[in-house]
């Protein structure tokens, strides 16, 4: 009698270890260690982030094709951001800064400099890495899985898109495991198809970046 319940005992113990170990694995991250630790940096990195200065091609893709810019970007973390178009030739020059309290447009080819105020857009603020990360932080909701490609294995974090937009609904970012720089940030619409692409060619984590950076 005294073994069988020692046997019980045992058995309910593995259970239980059983249940747990597959309830960690539910949490934001893979179940290999080797992923949850480059999950772990990259999240780290990402939550560090006060700014950030790229080089990024930006895919607008609608029913009636795409439109592909090449731009430079400025963000913080605290909403102020600076994009400048540098191509194609037609558009380049053109150049968007958001100061925290006004959004203003201008072209830097231009003497003068005629600047607009402008309202903020969806499709222009969610192309941000920053946008990204308070969507994640505040999605209910999120997903990471690794994905294997030719340059090798990269983390892919899911977010939702804030708000009723009919072409904006959801985004991934995919980060290299080993340099824990972006790779590519996509937004998807609520049918799953790409909206919006940002191809990243030089990402700066924490860079320094002046006021006037924001500002004409």
């Amino acid at each position: 009698m005294q073994k069988k319940r020692r046997f019980i005992l045992v058995a309910l113990l593995i259970a239980a270890l059983f249940v747990t170990a597959c309830s960690r694995s539910d949490l934001r991250g893979p179940a290999d260690p080797s992923e949850i630790s480059a999950f772990e940096q990259i999240q780290r990195k990402l939550f560090e982030l006060t700014n950030y200065r790229a080089i990024a091609t930006v895919e607008y893709r609608s029913n009636k094709g795409v439109n592909t810019y090449e731009t430079v970007q400025h963000a913080r973390i605290t909403g102020e951001y600076r994009i400048e178009v540098t191509g194609p030739e037609h558009v380049a020059g053109s150049v968007t800064a958001n100061n925290g309290q006004q959004i203003i447009q201008f072209n830097s080819r231009v003497n003068g400099r005629v600047s607009l105020l402008v309202q903020e857009t969806p499709e222009r603020c969610e192309i941000f890495l920053t946008s990204f990360i308070r969507n994640y932080k505040e999605s209910q909701e999120v997903s990471v899985r690794v994905a294997d490609m030719d340059e090798g294995a990269r983390t892919v974090l899911e977010a939702n898109v804030p708000g009723e937009h009919p072409y904006l609904s959801l985004s991934r970012l995919w980060v290299d495991n080993e340099t824990l720089l972006p790779v590519k940030l996509v937004i998807y619409d609520a049918d799953g198809a790409e909206r919006i692409i940002v191809t990243y060619h030089v990402f700066e984590y924490n860079v320094i970046l002046e006021d006037g950076l924001f500002s004409v």
